[in-house]
């Protein structure tokens, strides 16, 4: 049983919705922000990046104290107002490619991440678990859910249907052309059949946003120590979560950029990979893997195509079918000498909507010297993973849909 309760959200008013929504902070680039910071004094950027207000770049548990602010003065003049009662928000988005993805934000459980019912197939920087916690506490609310997987449910698909069906309370186009849908459910035996529907899920699985899952525990460890009359129900137990089905999620991959060839020839490194790879030189031939256990190659102006040799390789648990595992276990740290995925800076990674084009791109202007491509994961995969209790490689998974900021709030 996993427990998804309503929640009251903070939400724009609908003449600002379009105006408020905003990319995580990070996927901006220097002039994309300051074109939206000095354009539109309703976007999201201008709470998260609150320095922008006096022209200065302000970090640490300042930064923390000025974003509080700037959310109090959006809800002071009525750009932000709560629900009355708690919710279920239906939120659905068409993308440019006319991909449709349709889920349920809720609140989802910290106990039930603790104990693994949600569960996770990536590790996490104690580092930055500890920051964003230190985050979340001082602003008091969390603007972007965590992207949860439950396995595809008759019950929630007809109840999404039936509500995408009216017209819905928010409807905006980005930049991006992509347009988004947002219903409040509010009704009490709506309420009541979702809340049963999750009721009845053995498991649920984080897709995207590992660390503001992990934070959002420390934050109710921390928050239920200093509370003597804690009880459970508090709103600190919960974090938002955009939840979808299995079949609406796009998983793609992400492919690898090493800078160098730790010392070896071009031969010398060929030979090297020669022993658990059929290795095909393609010339110029562009080549995308397309089945598991293959791997494109881009080195010195060619493409190669490289399959695992299976009898030389040892298949022991999900994590060693991985091909982000196996490229790593055979190629990255015994021949190219990188163990560290996180931290070495001799690798780059670049998720497979760029595709290989840019790989090769990178590799002819010197940057890089060899690009990896991979065969993108499967939910099964993850999945499985996740359900061992096993921990893919970083940048394993570049997992669609991307949620926009500051649509429904959660004040914790």
């Amino acid at each position: 049983m996993t427990k998804v309760i309503p929640f009251k959200a903070v939400r724009p008013t609908r003449d600002k919705v379009g105006l408020i929504a905003s990319r995580a902070y990070q996927s901006y680039t220097i002039a994309e922000r300051e074109a939206r910071l000095n354009n539109n004094p309703y976007s999201f950027l201008h709470i998260v990046n609150p320095g922008y207000k006096y022209h200065k770049e302000i970090s640490g548990v300042e930064r923390y104290q000025l974003v509080k602010n700037r959310y109090q003065e959006f809800k002071e003049e009525g750009i932000f107002v709560q629900d009355q009662s708690p919710c279920y928000y239906i939120y659905k988005i068409i993308d440019r490619n006319h991909q449709t993805y349709e889920g349920i934000i809720a609140a989802a459980s910290t106990e039930e991440y603790e104990k693994n019912i949600i569960k996770k197939h990536e590790d996490t920087i104690e580092e930055r678990e500890t920051i964003f916690k230190e985050y979340l506490k001082t602003v008091g609310f969390n603007a972007e859910p965590v992207l949860i997987t439950y396995p595809d449910n008759k019950q929630l698909t007809q109840i999404i249907k039936k509500n995408t069906s009216q017209r819905a309370e928010y409807e905006f186009t980005t930049t991006y052309k992509d347009t988004h849908y947002l219903w409040k459910i509010d009704d009490s035996k709506t309420l009541e059949k979702i809340q049963m529907a999750f009721d009845n899920c053995n498991s649920l699985y984080i897709a995207d946003g590992h660390h503001r899952s992990a934070s959002s525990l420390l934050l109710q460890q921390d928050l239920k120590s200093k509370n003597p009359k804690h009880t459970g129900t508090e709103t600190y137990n919960y974090f938002m979560s955009y939840l979808i089905p299995e079949s609406h999620l796009t998983i793609y991959e992400f492919n690898r950029l090493i800078k160098d060839l730790n010392s070896l020839s071009k031969e010398e490194f060929l030979i090297a990979l020669d022993e658990l790879f059929l290795i095909e030189n393609r010339g110029l031939v562009y080549y995308k893997p397309l089945q598991p256990h293959h791997f494109s190659m881009y080195l010195d102006g060619e493409f190669y195509s490289l399959q695992l040799r299976k009898t030389n390789y040892n298949f022991e648990n999900a994590l060693d079918d991985l091909d982000a595992q196996i490229l790593y276990k055979t190629i990255l740290d015994p021949v190219l000498g990188i163990k560290d995925l996180r931290n070495d800076d001799r690798i780059e990674y670049a998720h497979g909507r760029n595709d290989m084009a840019y790989v090769k791109t990178k590799v002819d202007s010197g940057e890089f010297s060899v690009g990896f491509g991979l065969k993108p994961a499967t939910i099964d995969q993850l999945k499985q993973i996740a359900d061992q209790g096993l921990k893919m490689p970083p940048k394993s998974t570049y997992i669609e849909p991307k949620l926009r900021s500051g649509i429904t709030i959660y004040e914790f």
